[in-house]
């Protein structure tokens, strides 16, 4: 009789035992959180936020419906690694960070023309950079020899046009004390006003301004081989994504080792500093 309650009790322990670590592999199966790259993948899709409007990196195309340029090749190139299907969301300058941090989120990246920054850093994840950045003007080929550094551009006579909400405006007031300057809306306007005189001179960079002096011949960018500052171009995400950001990364390394990134630079005309 004593072996037999022995066993008994025995068999009870052993029961209860298994039923926790059943119990407990079920539960943290069920509720442990997906990683960001897991969700994407179980999506299927990768929603990228860009603005369309800075042609040669990410530019929508009203006709075909399409959005094309340098960022867009590079977003691709990251869907494609995660073996997922891509999706592009509309943002802006002037909505960008609010956007990136919103709750739900919005897109699981942004991209295309997006300047590595302290401050960004400081409340939003940013990757490598993959294309080197810095401030120039745009001005009609007529006035080139007119501006040769910020000091002729800073003068009350003169008209400058920058988009509103992003590092061009900002560098503008801070830099620009004493010329005009004027906020248009849409960035990719901003060119054609400058050829036909709306304004004199476009605080750009020098990822966007060659392929303006390329396809407009009404326009220079005379200090496009002394940009006013430095930096890189990079993509911006939501803090608790370093899953996500990590295949950024490697994406963007693979590139420069293969030489693919390089490629990239020539079929848009941006000078490669890798």
């Amino acid at each position: 009789m004593r072996n037999d309650k022995l066993r008994y009790w025995l068999l009870i322990t052993i029961l209860l035992l298994c039923g926790q670590v059943t119990f407990s592999s079920c539960s943290s199966d069920e509720d442990a959180p997906q990683t960001t790259v897991e969700r994407i993948r179980q999506r299927g899709t990768i929603i990228v936020g860009t603005t369309g409007d800075y042609r040669p990196l990410s530019f929508f195309e009203p006709e075909t419906g399409e959005y094309w340029g340098f960022g867009i090749e590079m977003a691709k190139e990251i869907a494609a690694q995660m073996n997922v299907k891509i999706a592009f969301a509309k943002t802006s300058w002037p909505t960008l960070s609010a956007d990136v941090l919103a709750i739900p989120q919005l897109f699981d990246f942004a991209i295309g023309g997006i300047t590595i920054t302290d401050a960004r850093r400081e409340t939003m994840l940013m990757s490598d950079g993959y294309l080197a950045n810095g401030k120039t003007i745009l001005c009609r080929s007529s006035e080139a020899g007119r501006f040769q550094s910020l000091a002729d551009i800073d003068q009350p006579e003169v008209r400058v046009m920058v988009n509103p909400g992003g590092l061009n405006e900002k560098f503008a007031n801070e830099n620009l004390t004493h010329a005009t300057i004027i906020v248009h809306q849409r960035n990719e306007e901003i060119p054609t006003l400058i050829a036909e005189g709306a304004a004199d001179v476009m605080i750009t960079e020098i990822t966007e301004a060659p392929y303006y002096v390329q396809t407009d011949p009404r326009l220079a960018a005379p200090l496009l081989e002394k940009p006013f500052n430095h930096g890189e171009i990079g993509v911006l995400m939501q803090k608790g994504q370093e899953d996500l950001l990590q295949v950024v990364n490697n994406v963007i390394q693979r590139m420069k080792t293969d030489g693919s990134l390089r490629k990239l630079h020539e079929k848009y005309g941006l000078v490669y500093a890798y």
